[in-house]
């Protein structure tokens, strides 16, 4: 038996294929096949299941196109009740794959009612656990995807399935769906795969006995949940078409309607921009910012450096569903006038300590603990675009913008341009450098 892991880093989630004497087992597939059937056809091994542990909400699943293109047998969680043709996974009814390989249901509710994860058993004797939202490397899956009214219910059902699945021999490997960069984890989680034993070790949230005192750090600090979730179980319950073609028109303009997206560099960004554009530039995780901030799935038009590829930015859309990208413009002419300015933790530091400073903190709340400065007007980035700028920032002076790397500061930098202000993004550092910075700079 062999276990290959695809990472989706930009998502935080991992496909596994399983593979056993030719034959092969698919695990919460993205939507993006040719990567996993490439690697079943690599390794002669006839696909002869699909699972999935649960209706995702952060991807729209290729599973049921899996199974259409392969004829592998889609095994789905009983309770999902999702309306194409699956087999039913009922909680420890046994499914035979032949050849020694049998799939063990287990009914694992806390990320999602109908969450099942699957013991993988080979001649008899367990050999992988598939946990999916479950039981996560040192942490668990997130209870409150499906609202607040059902979360604390949930969090109490996810502490009885990982006590479940930490039941289980303590040699198994475990392989989570979710980890690192997800944001359906409750909390940080590390190592993407790991072992029953090292997880009853190490991980926090099975050495909290009581049910209300798990379910309270669960809920205490949630992180925010991005606004394209909303539409991924749906999407995954009435069934998801096939890929899209990665490759997109070449467009003189942006047609009329659409909105437009900047991938290149942020240093080109600042440079120049098509007013009223957005940039995000092409990252592991453009799809997600570009899912989470602009109206969803409504036409956009990318806008790229000569030469760039854009079939990742439109791979990484299709995954959430996002399938209207019309084409890409790469030469923008005179018509670049939305700018921003770029400057190092340095120089950064030196315009922030001017008496006409205004600072602007784009983080996640939950990571303000890590540093603040002191007079920053504080509004997550997502908060930006839904809420609007605040109004304490003066239109009449420069805008700084920090967030922990620079990322989602120069694309609330694109936003802050096309609403008329002067941004100054920090790049290549965040706020507790500058922090730090101006600390010492005001104790020397």
């Amino acid at each position: 038996m062999d276990v290959i892991s695809f990472r989706t880093p930009g998502l935080g989630d991992q496909t596994y294929l399983l593979t056993h004497e030719g034959k092969g087992v698919l695990v919460d597939p993205q939507r993006d096949l040719d990567r996993f059937l490439r690697a079943a056809a690599e390794r002669d091994v006839e696909l002869r299941f699909v699972l999935e542990t649960h209706l995702h909400n952060d991807y729209v699943s290729g599973a049921e196109q899996a199974a259409l293109r392969t004829g592998a047998e889609l095994v789905l969680p009983a309770a999902a009740a999702a309306a194409y043709r699956h087999t039913p996974a009922f909680h420890l009814e046994d499914i035979d794959g032949g050849a020694g390989l049998t799939l063990r249901p287990v009914h694992t509710p806390g990320h999602t009612p109908e969450h099942t994860s699957y013991l993988v058993l080979i001649d008899g004797e367990p050999a992988a656990l598939f946990s999916g939202g479950s039981l996560l490397v040192a942490s668990a899956g997130r209870p409150d995807l499906l609202g607040p009214e059902r979360a604390r219910s949930l969090a109490r059902l996810q502490h009885i399935s990982l006590r479940r699945l930490a039941g289980l021999p303590p040699g198994l490997g475990l392989y989570p769906t979710h980890g690192e960069g997800s944001f359906c984890t409750a909390t940080g989680a590390g190592r993407l795969t790991s072992t029953i034993e090292a997880e009853c070790a190490d991980n926090p949230m099975l050495a909290i006995d009581d049910p209300e005192k798990f379910a309270d750090t669960l809920l205490e600090a949630p992180m925010p949940i991005p606004a394209f979730y909303r539409y991924m179980g749906p999407a995954n319950t009435l069934g998801v078409p096939p890929m899209p073609p990665v490759q997109v028109p070449e467009l003189d303009r942006a047609p009329e309607g659409t909105h437009v997206v900047d991938i290149r560099p942020r240093q080109a960004q600042s440079r120049g921009m098509l007013p009223g554009s957005i940039g995000i530039e092409l990252d592991d995780d453009f799809g997600s910012w570009t899912g989470w901030l602009l109206p969803y799935a409504e036409p956009l038009t990318l806008v790229a450096e000569p030469g760039q590829d854009v079939a990742e930015a439109v791979t990484q859309l299709a995954q959430i569903g996002v399938d209207t990208v019309q084409g890409v413009v790469r030469d923008l002419g005179a018509d670049a006038t939305q700018r921003y300015e770029l400057l190092d933790l340095d120089a950064f530091v030196e315009r922030l300590a001017q008496p006409d400073a205004q600072l602007l903190d784009v983080r996640m709340p939950n990571e303000r603990e890590q540093g603040r400065v002191a007079g920053a007007i504080e509004r997550f980035l997502a908060d930006l675009f839904t809420q609007g700028v605040p109004v304490e920032l003066d239109p009449e002076r420069p805008v700084l913008v920090a967030c922990g790397s620079g990322r989602r500061a120069s694309i609330a930098a694109g936003l802050l341009a096309r609403e008329g202000y002067r941004p100054i993004v920090l790049t290549g550092a965040g706020v507790p450098e500058a922090a730090a910075a101006l600390h010492a700079r005001d104790a020397a």
